[in-house]
């Protein structure tokens, strides 16, 4: 038989009487959390707490007592707490005021005592004054200079040595290593004697490092890898001021041994150093003094026997 063919259904179109999938049907765990948010066994809970009221007091007698003591107990504490802090309070404040007055009285009497050890100072100084006039004359000031005992001011010349930018910890068996220092690039003892012994030889007349006054006693040493200055512990950089005429002064120290030395290390070893003439420095006064005196021979005949005796005691001495 023939007939006509049949056609192909269209694709395309949609089925009638089939129900359409929901675009988010992939997607069915996400909207199932977007859409309970809570679990279930919230929601009951939720439920139940609704039907049954919210407060969760005993309801029982024993638990009401109970409640009952534990509030009267808590109450009790913190009442004996208040009342402990409110009688500490007191007596704490009473022992700090007696610290604070007990500084305030030492502070006081160290005050009294430095105003008493001034004027004496001024006594001492007078009386010096008056019996070196006695004596031909006042050179008081130029006594108290030398050894340090009074502030200075004038023109002079500031030094700054420092170490090296590379000074390490290790050693590095350079020239200059020695058993108290092992870095080479850093400022010794030794260095700092030559730039204060070139000072004072180019005419300096007062002489400060990093604030600490030198005198005729002054020592400068080392502990470790610290330079000490009159057993101050001292840290670099450090800063010499020195007073005199500035511009001879500067010109003389870098001229001398002293100076062409502190020129070799800066050349050789990296150390920092630089020099300026300033117009005015003031420098303080030593902080402790060894007070020495000397006195005339009486006999000016056993004087010239002492000193000539040694003399006769040679190999043909009788």
């Amino acid at each position: 038989m023939c007939g006509m063919p049949q056609q192909q259904p269209d694709r395309s179109s949609p089925v009638t009487g089939a129900a359409r999938r929901r675009p988010d049907a992939s997607m069915s765990l996400l909207t199932n959390v977007m859409e309970h948010s809570l679990d279930d066994g919230y929601a009951e809970a939720a439920a139940r707490r609704g039907e049954v009221g919210t407060s969760r007091l005993p309801k029982r007698l024993g638990g009401k007592l109970g409640l009952a003591a534990g509030l009267v107990l808590a109450a009790i504490v913190v009442t004996v707490g208040a009342a402990q802090t409110r009688v500490a309070a007191p007596t704490e404040a009473k022992e700090r005021q007696k610290l604070i007055d007990q500084v305030k009285s030492e502070t006081d009497s160290a005050d009294k005592l430095q105003d008493n050890v001034d004027s004496l100072r001024d006594t001492v100084a007078a009386e010096q004054r008056a019996a070196l006039e006695d004596h031909g004359g006042d050179s008081t000031a130029l006594v108290e200079l030398l050894a340090g005992a009074t502030p200075v001011e004038g023109p002079g010349v500031r030094l700054v040595v420092d170490d090296a930018k590379e000074a390490s910890e290790g050693g590095t068996g350079g020239p200059r290593e020695s058993s108290g220092f092992s870095d080479t690039g850093r400022v010794r003892d030794r260095d700092m004697q030559r730039v204060v012994n070139g000072l004072w030889s180019s005419g300096a007349e007062a002489i400060t490092v990093n604030g600490q006054r030198l005198t005729a006693l002054s020592a400068i040493r080392a502990a470790g890898d610290a330079i000490l200055v009159d057993n101050k512990p001292l840290a670099p950089p450090y800063t010499v001021l020195a007073i005199g005429d500035g511009e001879r002064l500067s010109t003389a120290f870098q001229d001398s041994a002293d100076g062409q030395y502190l020129h070799v290390l800066q050349q050789d070893y990296g150390i920092r150093t630089s020099i300026s003439v300033q117009k005015r420095l003031r420098l303080a006064a030593a902080p402790s003094l060894i007070v020495r005196y000397a006195k005339p021979v009486a006999n000016r005949q056993t004087t010239d026997s002492a000193a000539t005796g040694p003399a006769t005691t040679g190999k043909g001495a009788k």
